[in-house]
């Protein structure tokens, strides 16, 4: 099975990525860009793959299965576990792509939300770019080419990724088992996502925390509710944040038992304890936010039904949507979204408190 098996109606694109690992049309610096769940990094690290398989992406060999299990000596991964890829972070990518490959053609580093680069680790990399390593291959994703810098991308090929259809989405969840009713229905509640698709169908807390989020829209009647609602909304990504963490938490506690145990190495203590917060909270603000993707759907929903117009994303919900449009009017659904995804930028981009700054939503949404 090939690499680029799991990038789910991106045909072209895999079209493209394979015949450049064969040697037609490389290069030493890509971009990869799309929306949540259009498989960016999943694409950036089957290229990896590609580039390390002496076929050039089969799928089956040890090259293949080194990159997917992330132990491939040639293969760097890069995820930044706070808000920003800082200084440090740019030199670690700069040696990694400074060194000899030791098992195959290509040193690969990629960079996951490379939005999220400083600009000074971006300044930092341009040299690199411009004068790159021969053996070395960069591969940045980012959610669109707006989000890097333009001396950064105008050194890169771009590949651009869309989201998968509804019926993509479908297909692959009935090919793992799935019911095609509740396959079709997860597929057009996660809006083109398919790792939320598969969890929406197979998991019954991800569909309890949909549940919640969704809950917030009939928690506005006073400032008190709002309050408790946006305490309920973290309370959950904590939760979910904490499950999805657990393995990761358990390996955490033995690397700082073994810490503890090395003379002098308080300081380093300290990092792993800071690196340690810094993922937690990271993980929480990405189940936060995918929370939020629904939230703000359900009041799309809601306009479009005053509009007129019958797709819903949440066609579950369809008889509380209803009842929302009779209520109100396009307009202030239309300022709800926008205050819903004004908070997503907010977290993303910066270190405010998560609760406060879901606090200021709600509101927001209260008064709109």
């Amino acid at each position: 099975m090939s690499v680029f098996a799991t990038l789910v109606g991106q045909g072209e694109v895999t079209a493209r990525l394979g015949a450049a690992a064969g040697g037609d049309g490389m290069t030493h610096a890509w971009l990869f860009t799309g929306p949540p769940g259009s498989g960016r990094s999943i694409a950036a690290r089957a290229f990896a793959a590609a580039l390390q398989c002496p076929t050039h992406g089969c799928g089956v060999c040890d090259s293949c299965q080194q990159v997917a299990a992330g132990t491939a000596r040639d293969v760097t991964l890069i995820r930044p576990e706070g808000v920003a890829i800082l200084k440090g972070d740019a030199e670690l990518i700069i040696a990694r792509m400074g060194r000899r490959p030791q098992a195959s053609p290509w040193v690969v580093v990629v960079v996951e939300d490379a939005d999220r680069l400083t600009d000074i680790a971006a300044n930092m990399l341009l040299k690199t770019l411009e004068e790159p390593p021969p053996q070395a291959v960069l591969l940045l994703c980012a959610p669109s080419t707006e989000d890097i810098l333009p001396t950064i991308r105008s050194r890169c090929r771009s590949v651009v990724l869309g989201l998968p259809s509804t019926d993509d989405i479908t297909s692959v969840l009935t090919a793992e088992g799935v019911p095609e009713a509740s396959a079709r229905w997860a597929a057009g509640a996660a809006q083109g996502h398919v790792g939320r698709a598969r969890a929406l169908a197979v998991d019954e807390s991800a569909r309890e925390q949909r549940q919640r989020a969704l809950a917030i829209a009939g928690r506005l009647a006073s400032v008190g509710e709002c309050l408790a609602a946006s305490a309920d909304l973290i309370a959950a990504a904590t939760e979910e944040a904490k499950a999805r963490t657990a393995v990761a938490s358990e390996e955490a506690d033995a690397l700082l038992e073994a810490v503890g145990k090395v003379r002098g190495s308080a300081g380093l203590r300290k990092e792993v304890e800071s690196r340690i917060k810094s993922a937690t909270k990271r993980s929480r603000r990405d189940a936060l936010d995918r929370a939020l993707v629904d939230l703000a759907a359900w009041y799309r929903d809601v306009a479009v039904t005053q509009l007129g117009g019958s797709s819903l994303v949440h066609a579950d919900q369809a008889e509380a949507i209803r009842a929302a449009a009779t209520a109100s009017v396009p307009e202030v659904n239309l300022r709800r979204v926008e205050a819903i995804l004004a908070c997503r930028k907010v977290l993303t981009e910066t270190n405010v408190d998560d609760l406060l700054a879901v606090e200021r939503m709600a509101l927001a949404l209260r008064s709109a």
